[in-house]
């Protein structure tokens, strides 16, 4: 991977291209599209988003539910367009959004829930050290991450 990966703010002029990036069919049940989270995003007091770009390509969006009174940081949505996938840019999003999340708030933890289902992105969390915390949010398993 040798593009420059960042997180950016979506723009009126940029959100259309975050719009077209779709999963594969057979992950459609692991991950809203980002037209809904985006919409999700405006009506929430907690959501900080960002587009995830290879140098100057769109590949993903990154969303993280900030509850600073409870000191919760939780990986609300990840995705990344389907032609994207598999060459590190999930990885290195989620890690700039570790940098991030420490600068900012000091977090100290990071949460996130999957479908545990074969296709689903469990294996991609707990490669990043995620481990399962024994809890579910209805049929999703939530994972923390010590950061």
């Amino acid at each position: 991977m040798n593009e420059n990966v960042f997180l950016k703010e979506i723009t009126e002029e940029t959100v259309l291209d975050f719009f077209k990036l779709k999963v594969s069919k057979s992950q459609d049940k692991f991950v809203a599209p980002n037209a809904v989270s985006i919409a999700q995003a405006y009506f929430s007091d907690k959501a900080w988003f960002r587009g995830i770009y290879a140098d100057d390509t769109p590949v993903g969006f990154i969303m993280v539910s900030i509850d600073e009174e409870k000191e919760e940081y939780f990986l609300w949505r990840l995705l990344i367009g389907e032609k994207f996938q598999k060459k590190g840019y999930g990885k290195k999003a989620v890690l700039l959004l570790i940098d991030f999340l420490k600068s900012e708030y000091s977090a100290k933890k990071l949460l996130v829930s999957c479908v545990p289902e074969e296709g689903g992105p469990e294996p991609f969390y707990a490669k990043l050290g995620f481990i399962p915390t024994g809890e579910y949010d209805d049929d999703e398993k939530i994972m923390e991450l010590d950061i």
